[in-house]
């Protein structure tokens, strides 16, 4: 079954002083690396979102989910990419390159699910036990 994975990044601006100057630097994130654990990752370019925000049943796949092949104890982690902007006062300037911050060390705990004597499935009825 999909796991779905979600990183909490958002936009983000630091003030501060640089060589006597008042600066202004906007962090956006652009990319995340997910490390799943088991040997695999995924870049993507969206941080995920709920499954309800989604509007999915649980265990449906998203964009940032990962399915393991075995039971077992992983730690996912996960590789933020950023850009920069500047501003001195006269307006937003690129900065060149991204800035990489790595987050994690999550334990995620794959277990067994077994179902038996389904009517039917829970893309069929998102309502039904178990869904």
């Amino acid at each position: 079954m999909p796991t779905n994975l979600v990183v909490a990044a958002s936009t983000h601006t630091v003030t501060g002083e640089l060589f006597g100057y008042a600066v202004t630097v906007r962090f956006t994130p652009t990319a995340f690396t997910f490390r799943h654990g088991d040997g695999t990752s995924a870049r993507r370019t969206t941080p995920g979102a709920t499954w309800a925000s989604l509007g999915q049943a649980q265990f449906t796949p998203t964009p940032t989910s990962h399915t393991y092949s075995a039971r077992g104890e992983y730690t996912v982690t996960v590789a933020t990419e950023y850009t920069a902007q500047v501003n001195f006062g006269g307006g937003w300037r690129q900065v060149p390159g991204t800035l990489t911050l790595t987050a994690g060390g999550y334990p995620l705990r794959i277990v067994e699910a077994r179902t038996a004597l389904v009517d039917r499935t829970c893309l069929e009825a998102p309502s039904a036990p178990g869904c």
